[in-house]
């Protein structure tokens, strides 16, 4: 991997889980299941985690978000034991990624605003927008008119999915909302800062390439 695009955590995790995900993945592959199905399932079960969390079932909401992580990985393996890992499948990844990102955050802010905590609406929402820059910062650096890989930064996709999972549950088994506050004050920095690391990177790349700004 180049200097500019270097290994994060989620990357060396993917290595890790390559050979059982090949595995589960051929086994869907025989049955005739397409990757996009899958791809879609993996929503479907996020809008469910979503509807929980927005109506203050948090274990339910966490526990339902646990279960759909698989398949975020699960249909590249389909793809690439049918021999169609297709461009169309990744932009419909990354795109749906993104759904099911505004769904579990966008549920956290409806739950906070009726629980009339605006101080941490404010987290969530800040937490939200945060999330899309990360994402956002790659995309426009991958355009070919900038041509820098950016995979860099404290909170990739895994690190906050692992928290909401940690906030969620641990506030349903502990039956307060404290975990909830703590994770929501972190996905908020977390997610922000990291946008903001992309985006140094991004500069300091295209400086050291010594290209106009």
């Amino acid at each position: 991997m180049s200097e500019d695009n270097p290994r994060t955590l989620t990357d060396r995790l993917r290595s890790l889980a390559l050979a059982p995900l090949n595995r589960c993945g051929g086994a869907l592959a025989q049955l005739g299941v397409h990757p996009d199905w899958v791809t879609v399932a993996g929503l479907a079960l996020a809008a469910v985690s979503a509807l929980s969390l927005a109506r203050g079932e948090l274990l339910a909401g966490g526990l339902i978000l646990l279960i759909s992580l698989p398949l975020d990985a699960l249909d590249g393996a389909v793809a690439r034991a049918m021999g169609r890992p297709g461009a169309f499948g990744m932009v419909l990844d990354s795109t749906l990624d993104r759904y099911a990102d505004g769904l579990i955050l966008g549920a956290l802010s409806y739950y906070f605003a009726v629980q009339g905590r605006l101080d941490m609406l404010a987290l969530a929402l800040a937490a939200l927008v945060g999330s899309y820059l990360v994402s956002y910062v790659r995309a426009r650096a991958d355009d070919a008119r900038v041509g820098v890989g950016v995979t860099v930064g404290l909170f990739t996709r895994l690190e906050r999915v692992t928290v909401i999972l940690l906030m969620t549950i641990g506030s349903g088994l502990l039956g307060s909302t404290a975990p909830l506050e703590i994770g929501a004050l972190i996905l908020a920095l977390g997610t922000n800062i990291t946008a903001l690391q992309r985006l140094r990177h991004v500069y300091l790349t295209l400086k050291n390439r010594e290209e106009p700004r």
